[in-house]
């Protein structure tokens, strides 16, 4: 990289470009139904829709304040009060940002010092190490298992958890429901959790942005609800996965002013504010789902295409892992004749016409070899999209594309 690009600065060197660019590349190139990345194929809900266009005709096209037009953070402090068990203060407790990308990036650069140590559970979320890398921490990982004969779930190991933790620990990053495992933290797991972050005097950084997309009889806990934890807790969440429109790319971080203030620092001076004409759609967004009743729809739609992309990898001999929560499936590829994740999705692709995402991307070095057996697939797409990936996966999986080689 640095033959090819000589002036970057040397925190860009090695990032390159993502796995989810690569891959969507060349699902183009083939035509290929592109399960990779984690975007809806549908439309958003068209009421919220028409209230982001009532406010670009109603000419609210400006700067918003930056760290969120009042209407949105008013919206936000009284959906979240009940959530969180206390009264958020819409001017103290909430920030706006573009997107729960910048809302890590922001917070992350805003409260970790170089030389800190940041705890991140692997697999993990893409934007987490460079964030960790840029502000000069160190992450220190943590796997999480995939479940087997004395685990129902993925877990993780508390004693490298604890191992993990100590005097120089500055964050611990949870992500639940989580992507791309499906896992969804369990209350003793966060108290768990919120145990070691009192005990070494470290902050929580929990990224719940599939909050209401948890199945069967997965409850979803913020751990700034557990004993103690508010006064240490950065809560992030964003709208696009919940109201699947990813590309208004409105995020939000619900912390005391202590820690919130990390996030406005920084935030002010990577986009000074989000788009204002979006956040009063998100604001109706939420002030009106209620009403609509659009979270139970929202979850008993996903249970149906979760329900058919596991039927059609299973019919694919691509036996997965159900996922309790988000809009990923991590399937199991270990008896095929590949070398890794990334051969079989490059081949998925080319051959079947169907797209995944090698899980090794979120993987550390060193725990690499953990995600070279899987291949992540996502099913936030309708319907009619996963029952043509299904019939591609038959087709490709058929005896007599494996007498040609192809499975």
């Amino acid at each position: 990289m640095t033959t090819l690009h000589p002036f970057l600065a040397h925190r860009l060197i090695g990032t390159g470009t993502s796995v989810f660019s690569e891959m969507s590349a060349l699902a183009a190139k083939h035509h290929a139904i592109n399960l990779g990345q984690g975007f809806p194929d549908f439309p958003g809900p068209p009421w919220i829709k028409a209230a982001a266009e009532e406010a670009i005709a109603g000419d609210i096209n400006q700067y918003a304040i930056a760290h969120g037009a009042p209407v949105l953070r008013q919206a936000l402090a009284a959906h979240y009060s009940p959530r969180l068990g206390r009264d958020l203060d819409p001017n103290r407790d909430v920030v706006v940002t573009s997107g729960a990308t910048e809302a890590i990036f922001a917070s992350v650069l805003g409260l970790v010092n170089p030389g800190d140590e940041v705890v991140i559970f692997e697999p993990f979320y893409d934007s987490y190490v460079p964030s960790i890398d840029f502000a000069g921490g160190v992450p220190r990982y943590v796997p999480l298992r995939q479940p087997d004969a004395d685990h129902a779930e993925w877990w993780y190991d508390a004693a490298e958890l604890e191992a993990a933790c100590g005097p120089r620990t500055k964050l611990i990053l949870v992500n639940t429901p989580h992507n791309p495992t499906g896992k969804v933290f369990t209350r003793a797991e966060l108290q768990h959790i919120a145990g070691l972050a009192q005990r070494w005097n470290t902050l929580v950084l929990s990224d719940e942005v599939y909050e209401y997309l948890t199945f069967d009889d997965a409850e979803h806990i913020s751990i700034a609800t557990l004993p103690g934890m508010w006064e240490r807790t950065l809560t992030v969440s964003s709208a696009g996965k919940t109201f699947s429109l990813t590309g208004w790319k409105i995020g939000w971080v619900i912390a005391p002013p202590s820690l919130n203030a990390a996030t406005r620092g920084t935030h002010q001076f990577i986009v000074f504010c989000s788009a204002t004409p979006l956040q009063a759609g998100i604001a109706a967004a939420l002030s009106l789902a209620d009403d609509h009743g659009y979270y139970d729809q929202f979850r008993t739609e996903y249970s149906q295409r979760r329900d058919v992309l596991l039927a059609a990898l299973a019919d694919a001999g691509l036996p997965a892992f159900a996922p309790r929560g988000t809009y990923f499936a991590l399937a199991d590829i270990r008896h095929l004749p590949y070398i890794d994740d990334v051969a079989f999705c490059r081949a998925l692709t080319v051959e079947a016409g169907v797209t995944a995402i090698p899980p090794t991307a979120f993987y550390s070095e060193g725990h690499r070899e953990l995600g070279r057996h899987l291949a992540r697939f996502a099913f936030c797409k309708r319907v009619e999209t996963l029952e043509e990936a299904a019939h591609r996966l038959h087709r490709w999986a058929s005896p007599t594309a494996q007498a040609a080689g192809k499975c």
